[in-house]
């Protein structure tokens, strides 16, 4: 067969084209897109691919911009073949989240992205599979043992590692990673809370590098070896190319790679620990959440295990760490905020005559209101789960008109919906906790459908409490015996998004001990 001649290539290549442009105008017919904000219109056959590549370094802020300027605070966005809309919209959230919940699974691309790591775990499952361990896992999270092992668990290393570490940085005048402290804090908590095992990220020989037991061991492998996964699973999302990273999977190249060594060192451990809680069923009676899943069940298998509690893992490293971080860099700029919350908590101490080395039990903890709304509105603004996603099994219709097709991604956005004038008021950026207290001094709750920071619908999250215990006993015991300084005060930390909102290069503070 003769070679095509130059002129048949470029006429090949002008039809292709042309039937490419003819396809786009077809599926923009058949897909009629809200109304676009200023300067937000797509080019044929890539979407919003430039604007995306242009601003994936502050895709938040980016996001956040355009769900502003749009009609309803929505839009419709594509990109190559990938194709949703993107709400900050509190009717358009309870519709996805509650009222059609049916219709809005996780959805295939989720789940096969973030499968190698988290498999069918509770965060990254749907139908039954989902509804079988959100079953179980809701009856363990509202029992009293529960909340007080967790209490106890808080209170342990608040008093053992986290206190004593701000000590000698203090003494020592050191500059302190708070994102990484906090990061190490959480890890040993969930990991207590979820295993009943301890892997000492905060101990101060392993600081040193003075350690050479087995802890140490496993806390520079196994923690390093969850962070990474969590990162490079991320990451799989943010791809110019949807699922192009399934090409590197296949050459077992690259990050990729990398991500595989994590997660086989993650599940290695994972196994290893449930195999011995289920040798130990019969002759211990362990509070942890893999001890409770394995007593109520012979039928779990260990990789359904392994799945649940990776994901209890993800959920508790990741969240309230990233939660605090953000608290303590605002405040370290709203000395009336540290005031307030300081003054609420001496007239705490005094009425139940607690003492610091006590810490804080359940009862204290919720009597702190101002604490309470001063913690949601640094969440209201800087969510630790910024964005939320889910796919349309149906052709449906969203209550500001937006059209929704079958097989579309549809996300709500928890770091756009905290910036929103039609949300919160014209005072929407203020970082302003009063916002959240009645006129006698409580607490008030605001519609989990406006304020998404614990989801919504029948997936809220079930650690809401637990989180606020954690983050409360942490953010009350290091106030009251410490001052905390941020470097570089007055300048926000660059965002990065992994499967949380995390600061691109941590959180620098020097502590001192407080004059009191």
């Amino acid at each position: 067969m003769d070679a095509l001649s130059p002129l048949s290539i470029l006429l090949l290549l002008f039809l292709a084209i042309i039937s490419s442009l003819l396809l786009f105008i077809q599926m923009r017919k058949k897909n009629p897109p809200t109304t676009y904000p200023p300067g937000f219109k797509p080019y044929p056959l890539v979407g919003y691919l430039p604007q995306y590549l242009s601003n994936r370094h502050r895709i938040a802020d980016w996001i956040a911009e355009l769900l502003a300027k749009a009609p309803n605070n929505t839009i419709v966005f594509h990109r190559l073949r990938l194709r949703g809309v993107i709400t900050a919209n509190p009717a358009n959230v309870e519709h996805i989240l509650r009222t059609r919940f049916d219709n809005y699974p996780k959805g295939e691309m989720f789940l096969t992205t973030l499968h190698d790591f988290l498999g069918t775990g509770i965060f990254n499952a749907d139908g039954d599979t989902w509804r079988v361990q959100r079953k179980t896992a809701s009856f363990e999270f509202n029992t009293r043992s529960l909340r007080s092992f967790v209490v106890r668990c808080v209170h342990q290393e608040i008093q053992t590692r986290l206190l004593p570490l701000l000590a000698r940085a203090s003494a020592m005048g050191q500059v302190v990673d708070l994102q990484d402290v906090l990061e190490r804090f959480s890890f040993d908590n969930v990991c207590k809370v979820s295993f009943d095992l301890d892997p000492s990220c905060l101990d101060p020989e392993l600081e040193e590098g003075a350690a050479g037991d087995e802890e140490s061991s496993f806390a520079t492998t196994f923690a390093g070896a969850f962070r990474n996964a969590t990162y490079l699973s991320a990451q799989r999302f943010r791809y110019a190319i949807p699922r192009s990273w399934k090409i590197k999977k296949v050459f077992d190249i690259g990050s990729e790679r990398k991500l595989r060594e994590s997660i086989s060192t993650v599940h290695e451990f994972a196994d290893q620990i449930i195999h011995s809680r289920k040798k130990e069923k019969q002759t211990n009676e362990k509070q942890d959440l893999l001890s409770r899943f394995v007593a109520s069940s012979d039928n779990y298998s260990e990789k359904f295990l392994r799945d649940i509690v990776i994901s209890f893992l993800l959920a508790g490293r990741e969240t309230t760490s990233s939660a605090l971080s953000w608290f303590f860099w605002i405040l370290s700029s709203r000395p009336d905020v540290e005031a307030k919350i300081l003054e609420e908590i001496h007239s705490i101490r005094a009425k139940n005559k607690g003492s610091e080395t006590n810490g804080y039990d359940f009862e204290d903890l919720k009597e702190m209101n101002y604490l309470h709304a001063a913690i949601s509105e640094s969440m209201r603004l800087y969510p630790p789960v910024p964005v939320n996603s889910a796919r349309a099994m149906n052709d449906d219709v969203l209550p500001d008109g937006t059209q929704v097709k079958t097989g579309w991604f549809v996300s709500y956005n928890s770091f756009a919906m905290g910036r929103m004038e039609e949300n919160w008021g014209k005072d929407c950026m203020e970082y302003r906790p009063e916002r959240w207290i009645d006129a006698d001094g409580t607490f008030r709750q605001e519609s989990p459908f406006k304020f998404t920071a614990f989801h919504a619908g029948p997936r809220m999250c079930l650690g809401k409490e637990m989180a606020y215990i954690q983050m409360k006993s942490i953010v009350a015991s290091v106030l009251q015996r410490f001052v905390v300084e941020v470097e570089g005060e007055g300048r926000c930390p660059e965002k990065i998004i992994s499967l949380t909102l995390r600061m691109k290069d941590g959180l620098s503070v020097h502590v001192r001990e407080r004059n009191c």
